[in-house]
C-alpha cells in the first residue's frame, strides 16, 4: 500500500502538476504582498493623522477586515461582484483584491506602530536640517520604518501563502485543489492517497514559507542587537 502511494504521487504528471500548483498559490500571494506593501505604507501614514475622522474610518477599516473572515471576503467579491455588479472577474483576480484588501490593513496597521515607535526628534532633526515634510519621510522616516518592518512584513508574506488554500473555494486551480484531484482519481486504487498527497503538499508549504520564518526571525534579532 505504501509503494502504491508513492506511485500515484509519480504516475504521469501528478508531481510536476503539485508545483505548478504550488506556483500559482506563489504568484497570488507575491502579488498581493506587493501591492499590499504598496498600498499599506500609505495606509500607515494615514493611520498616524491627528485629524480624529479620518483615524476612526482608519480604524474601522481595520477592524472590518480582521472581524471578517477572508473566506466571507472572497465570496462577496467573488460571488457578489457577478450578481450585484454584473463583472466576471477570475478566481485569480478575486483572490488579488481580497488579499491586497486584507494585507492592506495588515500591513497598514504594522507602518503605523513602525512610524509612532520613531523618536519625535528624528522628525524635527530632519526639519531643523532643511529637509521638508517629504524630504523628512524620503531620507529619514521610511528607511528606518523600512528597516523595523522587514520581520513583520515576512511573517505577513508567510500568512498569506497559507491563506492561499482558501481560493480552492472559488475555483482556482492552486496545490490544494490539484492534490484533491490526483485523490479523486485514485480514490478506489489507493484508499491511503490522501495521506501521501496532502502528506507532499504539507512539506511543500513549510518548504516555502519555513525560509521566510527563519529570515523573519533572523531579521529581528538583528535588529534588536
Amino acid at each position: 500500500m505504501q509503494n502504491l502511494g508513492i506511485q500515484v504521487l509519480f504516475q504521469g504528471n501528478n508531481f510536476l502538476r503539485l508545483w505548478e500548483g504550488l506556483w500559482v498559490s506563489l504568484k497570488l500571494a507575491v502579488t498581493s504582498m506587493f501591492f499590499s506593501i504598496c498600498l499599506g505604507m500609505l495606509f500607515g501614514m494615514v493611520m498616524t493623522s491627528t485629524n480624529k475622522f479620518v483615524r476612526f474610518l482608519c480604524r474601522l477599516y481595520l477592524e472590518t477586515v480582521r472581524i471578517m473572515p477572508q473566506l466571507v471576503l472572497l465570496f462577496l467579491v467573488y460571488f457578489g461582484a457577478a450578481k450585484h455588479l454584473n463583472v466576471n472577474l477570475s478566481g485569480g483576480t478575486a483572490a488579488v483584491l481580497v488579499f491586497t484588501f486584507w494585507g492592506t490593513a495588515e500591513m497598514g496597521d504594522l507602518v503605523r506602530s513602525a512610524l509612532e515607535s520613531i523618536p519625535v526628534h528624528q522628525y524635527q532633526s530632519g526639519y531643523a536640517l532643511g529637509f521638508g515634510i517629504i524630504g523628512v519621510y524620503r531620507h529619514i522616516i521610511v528607511p528606518q520604518t523600512i528597516r523595523r518592518l522587514l520581520p513583520s512584513m515576512m511573517n505577513l508574506l508567510t500568512r498569506m501563502v497559507k491563506t492561499t488554500s482558501l481560493v480552492v473555494l472559488i475555483g482556482v486551480i492552486e496545490v490544494v485543489k490539484v492534490g484533491k484531484q490526483i485523490i479523486d482519481a485514485s480514490r478506489y486504487t489507493v484508499p491511503d492517497a490522501a495521506l501521501w498527497v496532502y502528506g507532499v503538499i504539507f512539506v511543500m508549504y513549510f518548504a516555502v514559507c519555513y525560509p521566510f520564518s527563519r529570515a523573519a526571525a533572523l531579521l529581528d534579532k538583528k535588529l534588536r542587537d
